[in-house]
C-alpha cells in the first residue's frame, strides 16, 4: 500500500513572503505549525536544520532537506510504529503577489500503520495540515483568517488521545520553552559553532 496524501493553500502573498513562514519552523518564533492547538515541532538541532531528529506528539521524524524560502523535507522514523515515508512543505510561485503552499506526504506504511492510517491517524494528520495552511493563508489575509473546523470524528480522536499525545501548549508555555533553549547564536550544536 502507498499512501500519497497532499494538501494545497493558495496564498495572496509572495513565495518569499510564504518561504520566511516554512524557514520558521520548530525555531523560535514558529508561524507556520499550529502549536496553539496541536503539539509543538521540535528537533534536536535549531529549527529545520538538515539531520535535526524529532518531530511532534508522538509522531518521530528527521529534517532530510531545507532549502531556504522554497521548501523543507522530512523523513519519517518509524514511530509510530510502521509510519515510513517523507511529510514536505514546498512553497511554489504563482504571480509576484501569490503562491501555493503545499504539504505533501508520501508514505510506505507497514503494519499496523497499514490499517491505523485511514482509521486514526488521516483524519488527524488532515486537520493539522489544514490549521497550519490556515496560518499562512494570515499573511496574505492579515490576522483573522477563519480557522478550518474539524469534523466530529477529529474532534473524538483528539478527545480520546489527548492523555498519550499531549495538549498543545499555551503560547506562554512555548514561549517559556522557547526562552530555556540557547540562542541559536549561541547553541553549540550549530553547525560552525
Amino acid at each position: 500500500m502507498t499512501v500519497f496524501n497532499v494538501h494545497r493553500r493558495e496564498v495572496a502573498a509572495s513565495a518569499d513572503e510564504v518561504g520566511q513562514l516554512v524557514d520558521t519552523l520548530a525555531g523560535r518564533g514558529d508561524r507556520l505549525w499550529p502549536h496553539e492547538r496541536w503539539p509543538a515541532m521540535h528537533f534536536d538541532l535549531p529549527g529545520v536544520t538538515p539531520g535535526g531528529r524529532g518531530g511532534h506528539g508522538p509522531v518521530r521524524y528527521r529534517v532530510v532537506s531545507h532549502e531556504p524560502g522554497r521548501s523543507v523535507t522530512f523523513e519519517f522514523l518509524g514511530r509510530p510504529r510502521g509510519l515510513l515515508g517523507h511529510h514536505q512543505f514546498v512553497v511554489q510561485g504563482t504571480g509576484t503577489a501569490s503562491c501555493v503552499l503545499w504539504h505533501l506526504t508520501d508514505l510506505e506504511p507497514r503494519f499496523p500503520m497499514t490499517v491505523t492510517w485511514r482509521l486514526f491517524w488521516r483524519p488527524l494528520h488532515d486537520a493539522l495540515i489544514e490549521d497550519a495552511l490556515a496560518k499562512a493563508q494570515d499573511v496574505g489575509h492579515g490576522l483573522g483568517a477563519p480557522r478550518p473546523s474539524w469534523s466530529s470524528y477529529v474532534r473524538l480522536l483528539r478527545r480520546a488521545t489527548s492523555p498519550f499525545v499531549g495538549r498543545p501548549r499555551s503560547r506562554a508555555a512555548v514561549t517559556r520553552l522557547e526562552n530555556r533553549r540557547p540562542a541559536l547564536a549561541d547553541d553549540p550544536r550549530r553547525p560552525g559553532a
